[in-house]
């Protein structure tokens, strides 16, 4: 903590003449009487009015050095912290086509993703994290960023019933999803470079191919790791009219693992919430990075405290001298 205009702590200068003047017409103020001896009055009992005296005068003390330091601005410091802290870049490419509202995940795939992306997302406090979601085209829903309660919030906001919605073309462009992500991270300076692709289908739209782009992403120096999420045979889908159908799981898992192998990835397999859960969990084992943050914090005023307390002791103070230590004139 610190003041902002500490020249007011001069007037607490006028204390001592304060106290000098209290204490001279103190000594005027008390009664005399002459009596031959006093001994008999050693021995006359004290009451408690006596030993507070003096505590208005100390109150009044303690008010005035309040007011002083309320006068004097105290406020929190400017802080500058400048640190090295481990971390990856990552972009998050999560397929939103219609098939992901399957629900062999409870409550459904995307639902689920989101969750446990969340648990993900926070046990990497240090990493730049981005989201790129793609069905029949792919778009960036959050670029690179270490505040991951804006990527989470853009996250959990994202309307991926949008496909389904014909608001965009729904199918599953594997090859745009991974572009996107490699031009949100071709420019990174990072030591590692991740992509996560998420899918339950099979590349069927877009403008480029997987291994166009698992190519182009091997020569930026980006990892991708290939999630295949769905179980196997047959998958419970939601119908627009109300009730479900059974539609069939198909999952390009030769390609996926060519386009994880090709750029040093690894390719996993889930059929379930807790398999899932585990693919993130092996993920976050990955290689981290050195990278330099600087941090700032801004200023705040906390004469509240002080402020507080001189209400205090003016009660107090104002208690003490008309209701327990009142004098008669």
């Amino acid at each position: 903590m610190e003041f902002k205009n500490p020249l007011f702590f001069l007037l607490l200068i006028v204390l001592i003449p304060y106290i000098i003047w209290y204490v001279l017409r103190f000594k005027k103020s008390l009664p005399s009487l002459k009596v031959p001896d006093t001994s008999k009055y050693m021995q006359a009992p004290k009451t408690f009015r006596l030993y507070l005296l003096h505590v208005p005068f100390m109150l009044r003390l303690a008010l005035i050095t309040l007011v002083v330091c309320i006068l004097a601005r105290p406020q929190s410091k400017h802080s500058w912290s400048d640190t090295d802290v481990e971390g990856i870049d990552i972009m998050l490419a999560v397929d939103v086509s219609t098939s992901m509202l399957a629900q062999d995940f409870k409550p459904n795939r995307v639902e689920a993703l989101k969750e446990i992306a969340q648990q993900f997302v926070e046990k990497r406090p240090n990493d730049n994290i981005g989201l790129t979601m793609f069905a029949g085209e792919a778009y960036t829903q959050c670029p690179l960023t270490t505040d991951h309660a804006v990527l989470l919030n853009l996250y959990n906001s994202a309307d991926c019933n949008m496909a389904a919605r014909g608001i965009i073309d729904d199918g599953t462009a594997i090859g745009d999803g991974i572009m996107n992500a490699i031009l949100r991270l071709k420019e990174s300076e990072a030591k590692s470079k991740v992509i996560i692709l998420l899918t339950d289908g099979v590349n069927n739209s877009g403008n480029i191919s997987p291994l166009t782009a698992s190519e182009i992403a091997k020569k930026y120096g980006i990892r991708i790791y290939t999630i295949g999420i769905g179980k196997n045979g047959m998958a419970p889908y939601p119908l627009p009219t109300g009730g479900t159908a059974m539609l069939p799981v198909e999952i390009d898992e030769q390609t996926m693992t060519k386009i994880s192998n090709e750029t040093g990835g690894r390719y996993f397999r889930a059929q379930k919430n807790s398999e899932l859960e585990e693919v993130y969990k092996d993920i976050d084992k990955m290689e981290r990075t050195k990278f330099n943050v600087k941090q700032f914090s801004r200023r705040s005023e906390l004469f509240e405290p002080f402020a507080i307390a001189a209400m205090i002791v003016l009660l107090l103070e104002i208690i003490l001298r008309c209701f327990v230590l009142k004098r008669l004139p």
